[in-house]
């Protein structure tokens, strides 16, 4: 029956591992890899280990220590304006919102006007009195302009400005 451990396996593999294999190891040694199958095979398996580690070592590009300092500074400064801009990010829409909650106010306290026009505008269209419905729109318009032009101000520049002071 074969054998499949010797009490010199660990030397062989140590010797190998320290790359002192054949060459610095002692003759004794060298002549029972020779002829025990097991520490013959152990070495054998562990060279071709030991070549191929020594490869991808050889094969690895370590970057220079001053770019991966420059590079860390800079990730740790892109962190910091993250989390410095997100307060900022809350109260624009806190902004947003009061700015949707004072157009909806202005809309509320003129609702009743607007029912009223659009009560005129669905009976004059079936009398379709164009030259009253346009005076009458005329008459409208020019009493509550400066308030459909502050809601259409708030409407598009809201966004804008919030798209604006953003940092990403």
């Amino acid at each position: 029956m074969p054998r499949f451990e010797c009490e010199f396996e660990a030397e062989v593999l140590a010797a190998v591992s320290q790359s002192r294999w054949p060459e610095r190891v002692e003759a004794a040694l060298r002549a029972h890899a020779v002829a025990c199958p097991v520490c013959a095979d152990v070495a054998a398996v562990a060279i071709a280990v030991d070549a191929s580690n020594q490869e991808m070592r050889a094969a690895i590009a370590t970057p220079d220590s001053g770019l991966v300092w420059w590079r860390a500074q800079r990730r740790a400064k892109r962190e910091a304006a993250k989390a410095a801009g997100r307060p900022i990010t809350a109260i624009q829409v806190l902004a947003l919102a009061c700015s949707a909650g004072l157009l909806g106010a202005c809309f509320g306290a003129t609702s009743g006007l607007f029912q009223a026009a659009l009560r005129w505008v669905q009976a004059s269209i079936g009398a379709v009195n164009w030259k009253a419905l346009l005076a009458s729109a005329g008459a409208l318009m020019g009493s509550h302009a400066a308030l459909g032009i502050g809601m259409a101000i708030v409407l598009l520049l809201t966004p804008a400005a919030a798209y604006l002071m953003r940092k990403d």
